[in-house]
């Protein structure tokens, strides 16, 4: 069987999100012969099974499909309109569940398909840093001040603050809401007495108001603020991290016991395809909140905060290499 699911089709530009099929238009403009594409499936349901493949018997059903960040938006459990997630990889990736209707956002962010399970439809908006947790990488591989990426948070915590050094992570430029591939990576307010810390500080700084950047580029295109955003990535494990998220976008931050959602949430789809979990909702026990991160920064310390990172940001875009 060839098929792909929604969500997946979703991506390619070549699937109308008004009719969950194939875009004839848009076949026709790329010259692409519409039987060589896959079928369109549900995310849930039986789709398949396996037959024929080494070490596997046959007859294991097929029953989830999902794209990794729609995936981890079900994983988490973002079952409600204005429900939202971050992934911190390489990347960090913020998605919420914008309902049953596709949103045209007006900062370039992404509309694609959540899920479908039967006849339910949800759709999401989609924002994404190209540089999160590479940010950490090139402290370690390319300046060599940390030995892991582990060792980060420590040296991070060496110093109470950043003392006015902002790092605008755009190793590769910009991606969402400025989609500007000429910015270039900058550090500000450096001056003799800064240190190793506070480069590590800078850095966890700026992978959290990058991601902010994309929660206030959200809230904007919902028409309401973002008040809860749980969380998963390697880098979510940061502790440090978590909470300066939570005080530079004003949003509580929940990260579960299992930072692997995308896994889970492949599984949680599967579930409920095969009949393990009756609803959508059976299959939230999966998911479980290990930590909560609440807003402690003043108003005025945030306010202060994006203030050095829009003018940074300014600069890093009008560098060029």
């Amino acid at each position: 069987m060839h098929a792909t699911d929604v969500t997946n089709a979703s991506r390619t530009l070549l699937m109308s999100l008004a009719s969950l099929s194939w875009d004839d238009a848009m076949l026709a403009m790329l010259r692409i012969p519409r039987p060589l594409l896959p079928e369109i499936v549900g995310s849930a349901g039986r789709i398949a099974a396996t037959r024929g493949f080494p070490h596997l018997p046959d007859g294991i059903p097929i029953a989830g499909i999902a794209g990794d960040q729609q995936a981890a938006l079900f994983g988490q459990a973002c079952f409600a309109t204005g429900d939202a997630k971050c992934t911190y990889g390489t990347g960090a990736f913020v998605l919420a569940n914008i309902g049953d209707r596709p949103l045209r956002s007006r900062f370039g962010l992404l509309t694609s398909v959540g899920w479908k399970i039967g006849s339910e439809v949800v759709f999401a908006l989609e924002g994404s840093a190209f540089i999160a947790g590479a940010a950490v990488q090139w402290l370690r591989d390319g300046l060599g001040v940390i030995k892991s990426a582990a060792d980060v948070e420590a040296l991070a915590r060496g110093v109470p603050s950043s003392e006015g050094v902002t790092f605008v992570p755009a190793l590769s430029g910009l991606g969402a809401p400025y989609w500007d591939p000429d910015a270039r990576g900058i550090i500000v307010g450096v001056t003799r007495g800064t240190t190793a810390a506070h480069l590590a500080r800078a850095t966890l700084e700026g992978i959290a108001l990058s991601v902010t950047d994309l929660v206030r580029a959200m809230a904007d295109d919902l028409g309401h603020p973002v008040r809860r955003m749980r969380v998963d990535g390697g880098a979510a494990a940061n502790d440090l991290l978590m909470q300066f998220q939570a005080d530079v976008a004003n949003v509580a931050i929940e990260r579960p016991t299992d930072l692997e959602t995308t896994a889970r949430g492949a599984a949680m789809l599967a579930g409920v395809g095969a009949g393990l979990f009756r609803t959508k909702e059976d299959s939230a026990r999966m998911s479980r909140v290990g930590q909560s991160f609440q807003v402690a920064m003043s108003e005025e310390d945030r306010a202060s905060h994006l203030r050095r990172w829009a003018d940074a940001v300014a600069r890093a875009r009008s560098q060029r290499g």
